[in-house]
């Protein structure tokens, strides 16, 4: 049994959507971050449940590995297919198969993108709200418990899907949740799968919580002096109880990539990006409060974002961070990394962070939905010199210890994949650890479900010491 004769046992059943070519290959093999290219056997393209349930299957029989794609935008190689196999390309299941307008759900395929969703939800005054900075399959972000600028108002990923249909590693397909706002029912394997990076399952079906479109919103930026009183405004704020949509950091020189990736000419200072949704009347009671915070913290230069178009602009130029991030030293890639600290310690969190960046001399940028203590930093990196990675790992090293020390996580948002096995052993205990390579053993007893990410393997003298 082996990869050759999986693929061989599959052609009959996809025909011409198994491909081989290299263009192919290398495109479901590179990503958007500092990984090396790690190319797939075979990319295939299934269009159903019943496709995915059979590649699955065969794939089990002969110990192939299987690794989902959705739109390859995440920033920890989770798609990366590191042990070869089969890349499972979900982008022909990607159709909107129930929209529950009255319960305020809808149910998907997992190749959708949340903007194509959106477009096809404009009708019924409803929409779906996580919003990681790229154009995502819902599949993906399920999968990578996605979050996003909204979640300081909506949560994350996990928040906001009810149920999921998803193949096993043997070809097994179950459903997992339901339709229903609650539930005691057993446990909660909609919770394990998400997030779970394609290691435990493939999703073929999500349903999905909506919210309504808000009656009045309003958006603004706002510069500080320094980056610390920009996260001190953003606790108090949070503190007080205003209930902000948005509330995103970006420091001085995130604001410079901005300026040369999308030609714009904000003063380089620490900036927060901040709206406001709900009635007429409590958007502006939300704004002049937040106002008054702000001017308390030496916030100035309000830019206020009143049309739908001004606002579209603002938050299209906060999700292009990433790629801003390429203008700042062209011909480099991004070490992406991120934190999640307790609201009550991201002002030492930050404000270490740039001072570490600076101290090391390393081209980082910071940015954050810091309404809920979630902050990245993006460092620029020639992966060809050894000293220059040997700093930045060193810094992204003491940035989770830091987040541990705190009494937060090593990555809030971008998940585990390959960059954050690591650090693993030093958030969880060996017998943490222990419990998750038990759920993934009887789930996925083969191992051929994107193996070599999350879990690190066994160490002799315990995980702990693995984690040093």
């Amino acid at each position: 049994m082996s990869i050759a004769s999986a693929i061989d046992a599959l052609r009959p059943l996809f025909g011409n959507r198994l491909a081989t070519s290299e263009a192919l290959l290398e495109q479901h093999g590179t990503n958007e971050s500092h990984f090396a290219l790690a190319l797939p056997d075979a990319v295939v393209f299934p269009e159903s449940t019943q496709e995915v349930s059979d590649l699955m299957r065969i794939c089990n029989q002969h110990c192939c590995p299987v690794v989902a794609f959705g739109t390859g935008t995440s920033l920890e190689g989770h798609h990366l297919p590191v042990q070869g196999g089969i890349s499972l390309d979900m982008s022909r299941m990607n159709r909107v198969l129930r929209i529950n307008a009255e319960d305020m759900d809808v149910v998907i395929q997992p190749g959708l993108t949340r903007e194509e969703l959106n477009v096809d939800l404009r009708a019924t005054g409803l929409y779906f709200p996580v919003d990681p900075g790229a154009n995502a399959s819902l599949g993906g972000m399920a999968a990578t418990r996605a979050s996003g600028t909204t979640a300081v108002k909506f949560g994350t990923m996990k928040d906001n899907v009810l149920a999921l249909e998803v193949v096993l590693a043997d070809g097994r397909v179950i459903r997992t949740g339901s339709r229903a706002r609650k539930s005691s029912a057993g446990y909660d394997l909609t919770r394990l799968m998400v997030g779970s990076e394609g290691t435990l399952g493939i999703i073929t079906e999500l349903t999905l919580r909506l919210q309504g479109q808000p009656e009045a919103v309003s958006a603004a930026t706002c510069r500080f002096p320094s980056i610390e009183d920009a996260v001190n405004c953003v606790i108090t704020t949070i503190q007080t109880g205003i209930p902000m949509a948005r509330i995103e950091l970006v420091d001085e020189m995130m604001v410079r990539g901005f300026n040369l990736y999308m030609k714009k000419d904000l003063p380089e200072a620490p900036h927060l990006f901040v709206e406001f949704q709900g009635s007429a009347a409590g958007v502006a009671e939300q704004s002049a409060n937040f106002g008054a915070i702000a001017e308390d913290f030496g916030g100035s230069g309000f830019t206020w974002a009143e049309k739908p178009e001004d606002r579209n602009e603002l938050w299209r130029m906060r999700h292009g961070g990433h790629y801003a991030n390429n203008a700042l030293q062209p011909g480099k890639k991004t070490l992406a990394t991120d934190v999640c600290v307790p609201i009550s310690q991201l002002a030492e969190a930050v404000t270490t962070a740039q001072r570490r960046s600076r101290e090391l001399d390393i081209t980082c940028t910071i940015v954050g939905h810091v309404g809920d203590g979630n902050f990245h930093c993006g460092c620029r990196v020639d992966p060809a010199n050894a000293e220059e990675v040997a700093r930045i790992t060193r810094f992204a090293g003491e940035l989770a210890d830091m987040a541990l020390r705190l009494g937060g996580t090593v990555t809030g948002e971008h998940g585990i994949g390959l960059g954050k096995m690591k650090y693993m052993g030093k958030e969880h205990s060996p017998d943490t650890l222990d419990a998750m390579r038990a759920i993934k053993a009887a789930l996925d007893p083969n191992n051929i479900l994107n193996p070599g990410k999350i879990l690190p393997p066994p160490h002799p003298d315990g995980d702990a010491n693995a984690a040093q």
